[in-house]
């Protein structure tokens, strides 16, 4: 039983991982996007300020809820290991 919860956890902490680098390449695309287009200081002056409005509704929420989720099934396996 002990191995399969290092295997288990282990398997958990690399889907955290790959959500975390899922969120960086939506990131990355939206920046080649803008790229593509052309970009003028009055571009990213106007996507700063819409970053800075909306990063915490998309991009700390994803990450919120793949740590959370990551934690809770780490803690659970925790529990079902010592009981």
């Amino acid at each position: 039983m002990h191995n399969g919860l290092i295997v288990f956890l282990i398997f958990l902490f690399i889907l955290a991982i790959l959500g975390t680098f899922f969120a960086l390449k939506q990131e990355e695309r939206k920046m080649k996007k803008y790229e593509e287009e052309g970009d003028t200081i009055e571009d990213q002056l106007s996507r700063s300020l819409e970053y800075e409005s909306t990063s915490l509704k998309s991009n700390v929420r994803t990450q919120i809820w793949i740590y959370t989720i990551t934690i809770t099934l780490a803690l659970l396996a925790f529990f079902i290991y010592l009981f």
